[in-house]
């Protein structure tokens, strides 16, 4: 079925790539400031999954008033992990009595989502990599620097179906943080890969599938591997933390980031 065009979200000019956009049936994608969060509805229900950068709130409502739903309806906030750009609005959900969801490795990065050390410098990197200083810059003014940690649960493990909306597995995608995780739902052949593999890069300005940077992966060597796990699910749909949908199967978009490798 083909997608639904993209709705953007009225406001002023730095929110001109704030966006909502339902990639295939049922899967919502949010994008505030080039980061990606996906509401997922099914007939049990809605799934948050990740909840990006603070002013991810009112697009989230918009998508929820174009499904006759309010914040409340919302089941499950599931992470694919703890770093800041990610947990944007979770404690708000948290506090609006949502269930929050991660692997036991991200639950401290949730509760702190700044205290991580990445395998290069992030300010020398950024540096000299020109590009991604607008990518930064436009997350920065979407609340960045202002994000509050959540209180996790400490219940997704690999290979098991989490009990939320979808029924999707989790897949534990180490490398760019400790307790990483993609989710795949296997009936509709879609799989969010959060930052696992994504199609633009915040800290190079990059697009096309890939890792992310050094500057914000733990373990390069890790998230390389990790590549292998997203490519069994052989999903035809790849749903990235960052950057456009991969509609043309997670195979091919697995083969271009290993080509590419860490940077």
């Amino acid at each position: 079925m083909r997608a639904a065009a993209p709705r953007t979200l009225r406001g002023n000019t730095m929110r001109t790539r704030d966006a909502w956009t339902e990639v295939v049936p049922g899967f919502f994608q949010l994008r505030v400031a080039d980061v990606n969060c996906y509401l997922v509805r099914t007939a049990e229900g809605l799934t948050l999954f990740d909840a990006g950068l603070p002013r991810t709130g009112p697009l989230l409502r918009d998508v929820l008033r174009h499904l006759e739903a309010r914040l409340s309806d919302i089941d499950a906030l599931v992470l694919t992990h703890g770093h800041f750009d990610h947990v944007g609005t979770a404690r708000k959900l948290h506090d609006a009595g949502v269930a929050v969801f991660v692997h036991p490795r991200d639950a401290e990065l949730a509760r702190h989502p700044y205290s991580y050390r990445p395998a290069a410098p992030r300010v020398t990197y950024v540096l000299g990599h020109p590009r991604g200083i607008p990518v930064i810059t436009r997350m920065a003014f979407a609340g960045a620097l202002t994000v509050r940690g959540v209180e996790a649960q400490p219940r997704v493990a690999h290979g098991h179906v989490i009990d939320v909306p979808g029924a999707p597995t989790a897949l534990w995608t180490p490398g760019h943080t400790d307790g990483h995780c993609a989710y795949v739902f296997e009936r509709e052949g879609v799989v969010i890969t959060g930052d696992a593999l994504v199609t633009l890069d915040p800290y190079t300005g990059e697009s096309g599938p890939q890792i992310v940077a050094n500057a914000a992966t733990s373990d390069p060597a890790s998230a390389m591997a990790a590549l292998d796990t997203l490519a069994s699910t052989d999903a035809g749909v790849a749903l990235p933390g960052h950057g456009e949908p991969v509609l043309d199967g997670v195979r091919s978009a697995v083969s271009a980031a290993r080509r590419r490798g860490p940077h």
